[in-house]
């Protein structure tokens, strides 16, 4: 597996982002500011991470995505090793990430990459998504704000 920057030129892995945030509006928003990444193996992308610059010396770790067959292989927390090993070659000192409060496997997963809960955005996904999302039966409505300082 290779993970690169992706080139400017190449159309976006729309599926895969999409997989993470199920809004194009939101994705079209954020990919314009920030630094998209890309998994390749046997010519096929199979994982996608965005660093988002935020505020000055922090970074955020958005629309972290594998296909979904290759899942629970160790693909995702290869990326987040990728992104905070990239943030901090760019000078950031704090690298944030955010996901739903249904989101049960992926709140593990980044503590478990060194992830510590810093905060709850309330009725965050209320407020900027139209249409409710549902993951393990539980209804997304806030967003579990996680960081590290590397």
């Amino acid at each position: 597996m290779e993970i690169k920057k992706l080139p400017s030129e190449s159309a976006l892995p729309m599926d895969l982002l999409l997989l993470a945030d199920p809004s194009e509006k939101m994705v079209k928003a954020y990919i314009k500011r920030g630094q998209c990444y890309i998994a390749e193996a046997a010519g096929r992308i199979i994982g996608v991470y965005v660093l988002l610059p935020t505020r000055p010396e922090t970074a955020e770790l958005v629309n972290l995505a594998v296909k979904e067959d290759l899942q629970g292989n160790g693909i995702g927390k290869t990326l987040i090793r990728h992104a905070i090993r990239t943030a901090k070659a760019q000078g950031f000192k704090t690298v944030e990430i955010g996901t739903g409060n249904s989101s049960i496997s992926q709140l593990a997963l980044y503590q478990k990459c060194g992830f510590r809960i810093t905060g709850v955005d309330r009725d965050f996904f209320k407020r900027h998504y139209s249409e409710p999302i549902y993951e393990n039966g539980i209804a997304c409505i806030d967003m579990i704000r996680l960081s590290m300082d590397v």
